[in-house]
């Protein structure tokens, strides 16, 4: 099995030889398979992400989802810590590692969220998962009260047979790819 970074980095080289074409047509599918699940259909509060350009774009899934009545959360990083606040696309501004974050101060409670959506570098499909490296994610997940359902979404040249993983790290109950 590989190092962490070395997957990492194939990862990262991987997405590379992607085109915007195929990043946004995989989303397409990737975001129309968690929408068929029951978690979904059931969750009023959905916690997503503001993809960077190597994760599964996500600007769609938020606007339509958003339209469909469902509350949506979205993170921002403060030092070591990672917080989610209503997404409100009028306030939001490049935060945390160049990262579009929400400025509003309504911050939403762990055990408000009834689904999050988790980007990482590397899943498998048993939901193992491998981040960027800051465990923001996984300090998240083990926030009491915290008990939403939790997909990940990856392309497929994020999916591994297995990924090195320590006691802290937290799978996911699902992982979606197109």
């Amino acid at each position: 099995m590989e190092d962490k970074k070395s997957i990492r980095g194939e990862v990262r080289r991987r997405i590379k030889l992607m085109s915007e074409e195929e990043k946004q047509s995989s989303a397409a599918v990737i975001f129309a398979k968690v929408e068929a699940t029951e978690a979904f259909a059931n969750a009023n509060c959905i916690a997503l992400f503001v993809a960077m350009w190597d994760e599964v774009p996500t600007t769609e899934a938020l606007e339509r989802w958003r339209n469909m009545g469902k509350r949506i959360v979205v993170p921002r990083v403060e030092g070591d810590i990672m917080r989610y606040y209503d997404y409100h696309p009028d306030k939001m501004a490049v935060g945390a590692f160049g990262i579009v974050e929400p400025t509003g101060n309504d911050e939403v409670r762990a055990d408000a969220i009834d689904l999050m959506i988790v980007p990482a570098r590397a899943f498998t499909l048993g939901g193992d998962r491998l981040g960027r490296g800051g465990g923001f994610y996984d300090k998240y997940m083990s926030l009491e009260g915290f008990r939403a359902v939790k997909y990940g979404v990856a392309f497929g040249c994020q999916i591994f047979d297995s990924l090195p993983t320590d006691p802290h790290d937290i799978q996911v109950d699902g992982v979606f790819t197109n």
